[in-house]
């Protein structure tokens, strides 16, 4: 736990305690960043599928029930990499870890830089899942090892916000290189992006001080939790139970975005594939700037004294709801102006409370067991990445026609986000939780 320490015989002087401090806040925000560039990365590797599938399925001769296993079978590991990500996270140093599974996604992404066939392609998005599925956990562990419980919420949404700008980036650029080279130089691209970036982290990144990951019981934080708490009991709380069905529908919403907006934008409502492109790119630019907007609005909330059952669940939850109304907006509406709005309008919606939701994650979970927790949600949570592409696939297989099949497939994904969104709203507390954990420790 934190101690306020003060002056006195055998402490450090002042003036050494500000520089220190000072030292750990700049490292802090560069250490950010880092993750921020990993996230990048991350996303943009989720993203280019979908991006070449029009290309892919043409040159592969796919239908798509077989691009939708492409697209699913990405999430198939994705769980278990998630479980055993968070269980190594808390064994081997985060330098490490992090820059071995960017390592990961280098390989994974080359050989689909030369010719390659359905097998080939789906066994390269499993390894790439695999290797994926622990980056958000132990990012957020890593961030939060760096900041106290009361400020957590800013840098855990800038670090979602990574996830919005690698898209955001990543569309309008690997749209130009599919086009005017081919969807294999998109993938050995970012190939030779993610080594660069895991070799940034392997020279730059760690986790923060014992001090920060440790503390509980800051100013507008939770009630000082045990060093360890059985998962059986702590997987039995409300917030815990709440936040794994709002991130279920809300990751459902992101798989569907990341695997068939682009193709939506082309076959359902055809768009060429420049404006398609550029298209896409809008709802990850509006996720990047509302994600940080929500975690600077946490912050204030909780600083004016809002507990954190308001400022880390109901807000989350309410946005995701809110999203899943637009989701069916959208699916309702023809080509134009108001339905690109409404789309936009979910995507921001639907993204701008994972950074708060995982603070609220943070403050039920104990430090030393955080990194397991992060690691079970997301792969709990990732489940629903591996059911929505499959079902969007379906449905626009059998619809009247392709773009009847998306309007069905958004239709049943923003029933089911409100519906998931509405009980998390009734479930979550984070206050009420760490008190009843700390009462019995």
């Amino acid at each position: 736990m934190a101690v306020d320490r003060r002056t006195g015989p055998g402490s450090a002087p002042a003036g050494e305690r500000r520089e220190g401090g000072a030292a750990v806040r700049r490292r802090a925000w560069g250490v950010l960043a880092l993750l921020v560039c990993l996230m990048l990365v991350n996303y943009a590797d989720k993203v280019v599928v979908g991006l070449a599938g029009v290309d892919m399925k043409k040159d592969l001769g796919l239908d798509d029930a077989q691009f939708g296993i492409i697209q699913s079978s990405f999430f198939w590991l994705f769980a278990v990499g998630s479980i055993l990500g968070g269980w190594l996270g808390g064994k081997i140093r985060a330098r490490w870890l992090l820059a071995g599974i960017a390592v990961l996604w280098a390989l994974s992404l080359a050989p689909m830089a030369a010719q390659a066939g359905f097998a080939t392609i789906v066994a390269c998005r499993i390894l790439l899942g695999f290797a994926e599925g622990p980056t958000t956990a132990l990012a957020m562990q890593v961030a939060h090892s760096w900041f106290p419980a009361h400020l957590r919420a800013v840098p855990s949404s800038i670090v979602v916000a990574g996830a919005g700008i690698g898209p955001l980036i990543a569309a309008p650029v690997l749209t130009w290189v599919i086009a005017e080279y081919s969807w294999h130089m998109a993938f050995g691209t970012l190939a030779v992006f993610g080594a660069a970036v895991a070799l940034m982290w392997l020279l730059a990144g760690d986790s923060g001080p014992e001090t920060a990951s440790t503390e509980h019981g800051a100013a507008g934080g939770p009630a000082v939790l045990p060093e360890r708490v059985p998962l059986t009991r702590l997987f039995g709380t409300g917030t815990l139970i709440g936040m794994m069905l709002l991130f279920f529908v809300a990751y459902a919403n992101t798989s569907v975005k990341v695997s068939w907006l682009p193709l939506y934008l082309r076959e359902g409502l055809g768009y060429d594939a420049e404006t398609a492109g550029n298209l896409v790119a809008l709802p990850y630019l509006g996720s990047a700037i509302a994600v940080i907007l929500v975690g600077f609005l946490s912050r204030g909330l909780t600083r004016r004294g809002i507990g954190n059952r308001m400022t880390r669940a109901v807000l989350p939850a309410a946005l995701v709801l809110a999203s899943g109304v637009c989701t069916i907006g959208f699916s309702s509406l023809d080509r134009g102006a108001p339905q690109m709005a409404l789309l936009i309008l979910g995507s921001c919606l639907n993204s701008a409370g994972y950074g708060v939701a995982f603070a609220g994650l943070a403050d039920v979970a104990p430090a030393r067991q955080r990194g397991t927790v992060f690691g079970i949600v997301t792969a709990v949570y990732s489940l629903g990445g591996v059911i929505a592409p499959m079902v969007i696939g379906k449905l626009v297989a059998s619809g009247e026609s392709v773009a009847a099949g998306y309007g069905d497939g958004f239709m049943v994904l923003g029933v089911t986000m409100i519906v998931g969104a509405a009980i998390a709203l009734m479930l979550a507390h984070p206050d009420r939780d760490a008190a009843r954990l700390a009462a019995r420790a």
